[in-house]
């Protein structure tokens, strides 16, 4: 086992388990296949076949979870997702990655890859954990520290860390259209305690620092 597998294997059911329903808005009406990278046990991918009554697809590397999943969706790979990864040939209208491009050894090949199984007009949709959050930068810059944790902006498992800027950057240098990029989660629906001194802040910099409200951003891209 190595020092990523353990810490997966640390992690409690509920990280596992967010059904992330902020994220269906950005589902295309018609779709009809639907697959879910890191579909963790498949809360999100569930909500998704009862709200499109299409099917989905779920890629899992954690087994506890990836056997959750399999109750709840149409067909789960217990395995990461690269090249080796075996599909069939399936084509889906939408590929989600909700928190888990900052994951990955090399995201950039994860998006290159998902160009060989988007339909004709498919689109990927992606949340992605947002480094410049107002809480994160305050525990950076007033307690000196950057501090790993078990979830959350400081995840031990993440492996890659995100603006808003380099977000859309990533998109455009593989070569894909943003047709949505925008934040998620706003310090103010967190309840945060620092929101009153972000807006203040804010206000001060002439609404400069309107990115560190949120905790994700939601990216809708096609090719």
């Amino acid at each position: 086992m190595n020092i990523l597998e353990k810490e997966y294997n640390e992690k409690d059911a509920a990280y596992f388990a967010h059904e992330r329903n902020e994220m269906l808005k950005y589902i295309p009406k018609h779709v009809k296949y639907v697959l879910d990278v890191g579909c963790s046990s498949g809360s999100f991918g569930s909500s998704v076949k009862k709200e499109f009554n299409c099917e989905v697809w779920g890629i899992e590397p954690d087994k506890r979870a990836s056997e959750k999943a399999e109750l709840v969706l149409d067909k789960v790979y217990n395995t990461i997702f690269s090249a080796d990864i075996n599909l069939n040939n399936q084509k889906f209208d939408c590929i989600f990655f909700n928190d888990v491009l900052e994951h990955l050894i090399n995201p950039f090949e994860a998006l290159e890859l998902c160009k060989s199984y988007l339909s004709e007009g498919g689109v990927i949709i992606a949340s992605v954990p947002n480094i410049r959050f107002f809480d994160a930068i305050y525990h950076i810059l007033v307690h000196k520290d950057f501090h790993y944790v078990n979830a959350g902006i400081f995840d031990k498992t993440h492996l890659r860390f995100f603006t808003k800027k380099s977000a859309e950057r990533m998109f455009l240098e593989a070569n894909y259209k943003i047709k949505v990029i925008e934040g998620i989660n706003s310090i103010k629906e967190l309840n945060y305690k620092g929101y009153k001194n972000f807006r203040i802040l804010n206000k001060i910099l002439l609404n400069s620092i309107s990115d560190m409200e949120y905790l994700q951003f939601a990216v809708v891209a096609h090719l």
